[in-house]
């Protein structure tokens, strides 16, 4: 385009210089947007190929429920106040369940770049922020079905649960965070091992240590020093936290519910940055 500038008098000259066309920050946070649901849209259809992956993923938290759960509420071996144990480890096997579906889901990159399908992203004009943060927003909505299944044992079990609709939608955002910071972490292990024997290796040796060295079966007060300085730098700590008070009814956040989602939000972003910088490395 070219453009009159008018001068005094009313006479015009043409300006023959052609400005480049810029989006203003609203369009292009827009189009990242857009673009993100898309990816995350197509993630989300791979469920409808797979349902007995939702059923599954039900085994685990039975399991922990039953058989961990039962046992330690009848020997109250750990103390947890005014309420049973069993309530205070729904809130760590939803963060748990939630965990394991997210840090495997790295495994996906490394098939999809031997199908050839990171190619075609890497080639399309969607910006990597948008094809990580899809595939982080993805697992975050395949993990909703732990929610489910948990409140579904819980209601089962007796556990005091807290239905307060605010506290469900609370409940809801704290694990699809969750779910997109370790999807995203393990995104970021699969662009650096670029194997799925390293990768499966790797995230077996991370998930014990991530899943133990927080409060999700035990309260931080119990734990050694050094564990509880673990503790506090996990990110998984924050998740409890704050599923711990959204799910239990008349349970106190231990460092508040805004510091949680401030701790897994800020997380997840940085997480998204380096992974975006990694993720054409996994073809390489």
């Amino acid at each position: 385009m070219v453009k009159l500038q008018e001068e005094g008098g009313g006479h015009g000259d043409w300006d023959n210089s052609i400005p480049v066309a810029r989006l203003s920050p609203l369009a292009s946070f827009s189009g990242l947007v857009k673009k993100t649901l898309a990816i995350a849209e197509f993630e989300i259809r791979k469920l409808r190929h797979d349902f007995t992956e939702l059923i599954t993923r039900a085994a685990q938290p039975v399991l922990w429920f039953i058989l961990f759960g039962e046992v330690l509420t009848r020997a109250r071996a750990i103390p947890t106040g005014d309420h049973a144990y069993r309530d205070f480890l729904a809130p760590g096997i939803l963060a748990q369940s939630v965990l394991f579906v997210a840090i495997f889901y790295g495994i996906a990159i490394i098939w999809e770049r031997d199908l050839g399908i990171t190619n075609k992203f890497l080639v399309s004009p969607t910006p990597r922020a948008a094809l990580v943060l899809g595939k982080a927003l993805s697992a975050g909505v395949r993990s909703l079905s732990q929610v489910l299944i948990v409140y579904a044992l819980a209601l089962l079990l007796g556990v005091k649960m807290n239905w307060q609709p605010l506290a469900l939608l609370g409940v809801l955002a704290v694990v699809v965070v969750g779910a997109a910071l370790f999807s995203t972490f393990s995104l970021i292990i699969a662009c650096l091992v670029k194997t799925r024997e390293r990768f499966m290796g790797i995230g077996q040796v991370l998930t014990m240590p991530l899943f133990f060295a927080s409060n999700a079966i035990y309260p931080i007060e119990l734990m050694p020093g050094w564990l509880r300085m673990i503790a506090v730098i996990n990110p998984l700590t924050y998740e409890v936290d704050a599923l711990r008070a959204l799910m239990i009814r008349d349970w106190q956040s231990s460092f508040g519910i805004g510091i949680d989602f401030v701790v897994l939000i800020a997380t997840t972003i940085f997480l998204v940055i380096i992974g975006a910088r990694l993720y054409p490395r996994v073809v390489i």
